[in-house]
């Protein structure tokens, strides 16, 4: 059967920069081809994207991922009625909870205080806690305000939240608003509740590590910061230290498999289906390739300033399996292409565009596996390699196009 399968790549160049560290604070990298690259996990972009998704989807459309989720489900409820309080919603919020997710909620255990394991009196007694799930839990704002709702009804009788939740009816109108009316993020990354595997979402798109095309080596930046109060009299710094970084050009690559973003959009609509529409599809996947070419994730960047964008985005249209070419790049590219540094050879990114060129008809060609359309986004000379390989637009072009192609498979697919 037809699928509808989206490939984004992506060669952007980021100098000096820490935009994603490991355990020691230097910048994440993997060997590949032999040689260290400089790696971006796809966890770090993904939540830029979703962060970008702030800003190009109503908040109606997405969700919220917390331990924290009786909170975020208390605010909905006093917002609904503002005579309440939060001591008087909490337990109610986490019993319905823990019926739609399964997850344990339990009041988190504050650490002991210095006087306290001295056996000495506490300044100020604690404030009560909210409950808290015991892992993050990823729920739709329609999901929280059907919760809400459901919590509202229960508040409302004066409930006993265990007795309330002990209604099979009750119970099962809980499990079904965590089930149903998933949000674009959701839709889009998945969710995976160990404890209740009856409203896991498999995820639509899926996010490569990025890599640069090139080999790298770490460096260090040794800086000092001066005390403002110091005179003349007292040199010296006020600290000093070091901060680990690299520069890269990077192969980026996404994939989101339409069919099934649409399968997850659709779950749990109205039973009139009013909402069910290639709309909110085509929202979901414009704002993701938007937000996933021109996000950036934020680590050290008051540091470094890397904000830039890429130098080439190309986007193929299939209707079989997503497609990587990070094959091109097994080879470290050199500068250039070439192992002389001239002035017209300086940089990766010309190379990277210039090895793309020549992988990308090869693997279409020899698989049988030519896309149905490419839509090619570049800048500058160096990309020019790229030109032949599909239809070159603006970045607004891209999204719009790319839209009108998903409304128009799912219109056919009915």
């Amino acid at each position: 059967m037809s699928r509808t399968i989206l490939d984004i790549h992506i060669l952007q160049t980021v100098p000096p920069s820490n935009i994603n560290r490991d355990d020691t604070g230097a910048p994440k990298s993997a060997v590949f081809g032999g040689v260290r690259r400089s790696r971006v996990s796809s966890q770090a972009w993904k939540k830029a994207t979703r962060t970008a998704f702030e800003e190009l989807l109503d908040p109606a459309e997405l969700g919220v991922r917390t331990k924290k989720v009786v909170e975020a489900l208390t605010q909905r409820i006093i917002a609904r009625e503002e005579s309440l309080t939060t001591v008087q919603v909490w337990p109610m919020a986490a019993e319905i909870v823990q019926a739609a997710t399964g997850a344990k909620i339990e009041t988190p255990t504050r650490k002991t205080t210095s006087k306290a394991a001295k056996g000495e009196a506490a300044d100020e007694p604690a404030d009560p806690q909210a409950p808290q799930s015991s892992y993050l839990l990823f729920l739709s704002a329609r999901q929280l305000d059907a919760l809400a709702d459901l919590a509202i009804e229960g508040l409302g009788k004066k409930a006993d939240p265990k007795v309330f939740l002990k209604d099979a009816q009750v119970k099962a109108r809980a499990k079904k608003a965590a089930a149903t009316r998933h949000s674009v993020d959701i839709a889009l990354f998945g969710r995976m509740v160990a404890d209740n595997t009856d409203i896991n979402v498999e995820a639509a798109a899926q996010v490569a590590h990025a890599l640069s095309v090139h080999a790298v080596d770490l460096e260090a930046d040794y800086f000092t910061a001066v005390d403002d109060q110091n005179t003349t009299a007292e040199p010296g710094a006020g600290m000093i230290g070091t901060v680990d970084f690299n520069s890269a050009t990077l192969y980026r690559y996404a994939a989101v498999d339409v069919n099934r973003l649409a399968d997850n959009l659709d779950a749990g609509l109205n039973e009139d289906g009013d909402d069910r529409t290639k709309e909110p599809v085509r929202r979901a996947v414009e704002a993701f390739v938007e937000g996933f070419a021109l996000s950036m994730p934020t680590g050290k960047v008051n540091t470094f300033g890397n904000n830039t964008l890429p130098d080439a985005v190309i986007v193929k249209l299939r209707s079989a399996r997503p497609i990587s070419f990070v094959g091109a790049f097994e080879s470290p590219v050199t500068q250039g292409g070439t192992t002389e540094a001239t002035e017209e050879s300086q940089g990766h990114v010309q190379a990277a565009c210039r090895a793309l060129a020549e992988h990308i008809p090869a693997v279409e060609q020899a698989f049988g596996a030519i896309a149905d359309h490419t839509w090619i986004v570049r800048a500058g000379k160096r990309t020019e390699d790229l030109e032949d390989l599909g239809e070159q637009v603006t970045l607004r072009e891209l999204i719009t196009r790319v839209g009108e192609a998903v409304a128009d498979r799912l219109g056919k697919r009915g």
